[in-house]
């Protein structure tokens, strides 16, 4: 898959000095349309020793328990779960096994975040130790991702990438993205996102 790296920003170190506190951060979630990256995001946090807890697995959980299959109904079930818990339904089930997490590491990254409401229940339950980062990436360059992974621009519900955007925009994906604290650009070479996400992870260390 390729990717890339972010115009320079400044570092956590110099926000948090600049917003006048020292920030022990604990908590990384990622939002990003499909194909932006946050999947190898993950990937790099898992190899440096950082939990990560998938909000996508939650819901492939709740498909399970229903007696459905997490290939055909994910979407679906997302969807119905907003719908009979709030907006916020996923996030609340997310929030045990990222506690456990915090038990034994001191850093945790929440994967697959979709909308402001999520963010927003994030921020109550960890306050200035959570940061939301924004991976992003044109449509054509997420589209020739999917394509390179053998996927023909759908996703595992046989959605096109055009009506699953439409779809994840519809949660509140945009607004979440532009509450983001960070934002990797990530339109470069797969190894020099990999580096910046190593960065931040260092960065976030507390």
């Amino acid at each position: 898959m390729g990717s890339g790296v972010e115009h320079r920003r400044p570092s956590l170190k110099e926000l948090y000095a600049a917003r006048g506190y020292v920030r022990s951060m604990k908590v990384i979630g990622t939002v990003g349309l499909p194909g932006s990256g946050k999947g190898e995001a993950a990937a790099v946090a898992e190899d440096a020793g950082v939990p990560v807890v998938s909000m996508g697995d939650v819901v492939r959980e709740e498909c399970r328990r229903r007696g459905l299959d997490p290939a055909d109904h994910h979407g679906e079930i997302a969807q119905t779960l907003r719908e009979e818990d709030g907006l916020d339904a996923i996030a609340q089930r997310t929030l045990p096994p990222v506690r456990e997490h915090l038990e034994d590491h001191d850093t945790v990254l929440i994967d697959g975040i979709r909308s402001a409401v999520e963010v927003e229940r994030f921020r109550e339950a960890f306050g200035e130790d959570f940061l939301l980062v924004s991976v992003e990436a044109p449509f054509d360059l997420r589209e020739e991702r999917i394509i390179d992974r053998g996927r023909d621009n759908v996703d595992e519900d046989g959605e096109p990438l055009e009506v699953r955007d439409e779809r994840e925009l519809g949660f509140g994906m945009g607004d979440a993205m532009d509450d983001a604290d960070v934002t990797i650009e990530n339109t470069g070479t797969l190894e020099a996102f990999q580096e910046r996400v190593r960065e931040l992870l260092e960065e976030a260390d507390p």
